[in-house]
Formats: C-alpha cells, sequence, structure tokens
C-alpha cells in the first residue's frame, strides 16, 4: 500500500492513509469496507488473463501467463504447461483459442487485501460437442493494491447450478468469513473435512456423487494384478490456496476450496508403474517399484446454512449437506523409486 505522511516522533498514536487505485482509507489501523474491484476493472482482468492463457497454450510456455494466475489453478496450469512443453517443444499445433465472453462480475465488499471477485462468463469450450451448456466461474484475486488480478479458481458448471447471490443495497455480493458458524461446514474446515472423508469416509458432511463417494468406491475397488495402490489426501488452505465463498440467497454460500492428493503404485517384483508422457515429464527419480503421483485439485461446493441457523427447512434438497459442484483436478509431480 502507498503511504501518505510519515510517523511522526512524538505523537503516540500513528494515523496512517493508505490511498489505493481502488480509494481505500486506513485510519488508526481501521479499513474502510470497499468493493473488491470495479466493473471496468474486472473486465480488464478477465481479459488480461485470457490472452496470457491462450499465448501459453499456443505456445505451450508457462512463462507466458505465470504472472496471471496463483491458488490451485495456477499450480494446475503450469505444471500441465510444463509437462507439455517437455514433448511438444514446438508448440500447440491443435490451439484452439479460449474465449470467455457474457460475462458477469460478482464482486464482494470487503476491508483490506487481498480482495477477489468472481467472473461467471461463457466460454467456447462446451462439452459434448456443445450439446451441454456450461458457464465457466473464474475467481481472480490481487494481493495488494501494486498487484496484477491473478485467476486462482476455475470452476464449469452448467447455469443451473450458479445460484442467486446475496446482494446489498449497492449490488455488491457478501463474502463469507472462513470461520462462518453459521454454515453446516466453515469455509476454513472444507478441504480438511473432505481429506478426511476421503480417507475415513467421516465426517460425513458431503453428498454423494462422482467426487465424494464414488472416488472413495473407485479407489477401493481398483484392481490391477501385480500391483497394490496406496492414497493420501492432505489440506490445502495456506498463503494463495485458501477458501473463497460468495453467501447465496438460500442462506448457503458458494465455495471455493483446495485439497492435495497423493497415489502411489507400488509393483511386485518384476513388474513396473506405468509412465505416461504427462508423468515422465514432471518425474523426479527413477521409477523402479514405485510410482507417486502428485495432484492439485480445486473443488466448488454449495454449503447450506446450519439447520439451528436456518429453521427446519435448512439445506433443503441436500439434506443440510455440502454439494459437490465442480472439481478441477490437475498432476503437479511425480516421483520414482
Amino acid at each position: 500500500m502507498t503511504r501518505l505522511g510519515r510517523l511522526t516522533t512524538g505523537l503516540a498514536t500513528a494515523t496512517v492513509l493508505c490511498v489505493t487505485a481502488s480509494g481505500c482509507v486506513t485510519v488508526h489501523g481501521e479499513l474502510e469496507v470497499l468493493p473488491g474491484a470495479k466493473k471496468p476493472e474486472a473486465a480488464q482482468a478477465l481479459k488480461d488473463f485470457t490472452e496470457a492463457y491462450n499465448a501459453a497454450d499456443k505456445a505451450f510456455d508457462p512463462a507466458l501467463d505465470a504472472d496471471r494466475v496463483t491458488g490451485s489453478l495456477g499450480a494446475i496450469n503450469q505444471a500441465g504447461l510444463k509437462a507439455r512443453q517437455t514433448y511438444n517443444p514446438d508448440g500447440n499445433k491443435a490451439h484452439k483459442p479460449l474465449v470467455l465472453d457474457d460475462a458477469t462480475y460478482v464482486i464482494p465488499k470487503k476491508a483490506g487485501w487481498p480482495r477477489w471477485f468472481l467472473a461467471d462468463t461463457d466460454s467456447n469450450r462446451d462439452q459434448d460437442g456443445g450439446k451441454l451448456d456450461t458457464r465457466w466461474l473464474v475467481v481472480f484475486v490481487r494481493s495488494s493494491p501494486d498487484a496484477l488480478w491473478k485467476a486462482s479458481y476455475l470452476a464449469v458448471v452448467q447455469p443451473s447450478q450458479v445460484p442467486e447471490f446475496t446482494l446489498d443495497e449497492d449490488g455488491l455480493a457478501i463474502p463469507v468469513e472462513p470461520e462462518d458458524e453459521a454454515l453446516a461446514v466453515a469455509p476454513a474446515d472444507l478441504s480438511t473435512s473432505y481429506t478426511a472423508y476421503l480417507r475415513d469416509g467421516e465426517p460425513d458432511v458431503f453428498t454423494p456423487g462422482t467426487a465424494t463417494s464414488g472416488w472413495r468406491e473407485t479407489r477401493r475397488t481398483t484392481r490391477r494384478a501385480g500391483f497394490s495402490y496406496q492414497y493420501i489426501d492432505q489440506p490445502l488452505t495456506g498463503a494463495t490456496f485458501g477458501p473463497l465463498g460468495l453467501r447465496t440467497e438460500d442462506g448457503g454460500a458458494l465455495v471455493f476450496f483446495s485439497s492435495k492428493h497423493f497415489e502411489r503404485q507400488t509393483a511386485a517384483k518384476g513388474l513396473k508403474p506405468e509412465v505416461n508422457a504427462d508423468v515422465k515429464a514432471l518425474l523426479t527419480g527413477e521409477v523402479n517399484s514405485s510410482l507417486t503421483k502428485e495432484r492439485v485439485s480445486s473443488q466448488l461446493v454449495h454449503v447450506p446454512p446450519r439447520a439451528e441457523a436456518a429453521g427446519s427447512d435448512a439445506g433443503a434438497g441436500s439434506g443440510g449437506k455440502v454439494r459437490m459442484l465442480n472439481r478441477l483436478p490437475g498432476l503437479v509431480a511425480a516421483k520414482g523409486e
């Protein structure tokens, strides 16, 4: 932040003014609550990200969008580009520019830094050959007045899965505090709860689905003669990987959060785990009898209100449990032994 004035010796209390691009003012350490971004600023951030993403994808060069991504999306994007650059040194011959348009900007009002907003966009990457309409939800974060806007989360959902957000009298969204106890699961606890659930089946706070009960079952039933599998799931909450959420009209919240997952494949004597091109590009060590793959994943969930906070109708349609809307995993490292 840019500081105006200097601390004057002899004063018992210092008054610090913090003037930023968005007009934030700090007096006696108190921050005025202001919009995270102005709409033209948000639109420019989306444009800058898309241009950088396309340049990086066309060249398979992570350096070309490294300053426009962060968090779990950044980790996945950078590792993926690094891998593909290794075995496609001449770039992406099949590159098709990503288009993100028809954007709606959901901008929360908050104090201090970092600041962030959600871009609800239409893409030219609809699934099933364009038969299944989807929306790309991209979260942008700015860590300081002098920092660039960076995309930290991405989720692809059907239009019907985008909720109505709670807005104030100025049309600004209401951010959810990490420790919000009015929700069935506080955002700060989602990563820990999810990774514990994948490991033990508890806490049973997630609705059944592909990325919850289905994934546990897939792991349990994965079999291959001569090979054994081990899984380790870890919360990922620090620094740029923290959860971000917005209050929804139903009393719940739409929340993005991150996690980390390891899959170790061990072969019997005389066998070796298979190594594909992506794994080989990110591999350290030599694959003899075991291969460990490390993935970062981002999740988008709808969290209902706690039953006691919303009455008997709390979490209607989800049984009061967290509903997984999208999961975006990506290989970020591999280790051979």
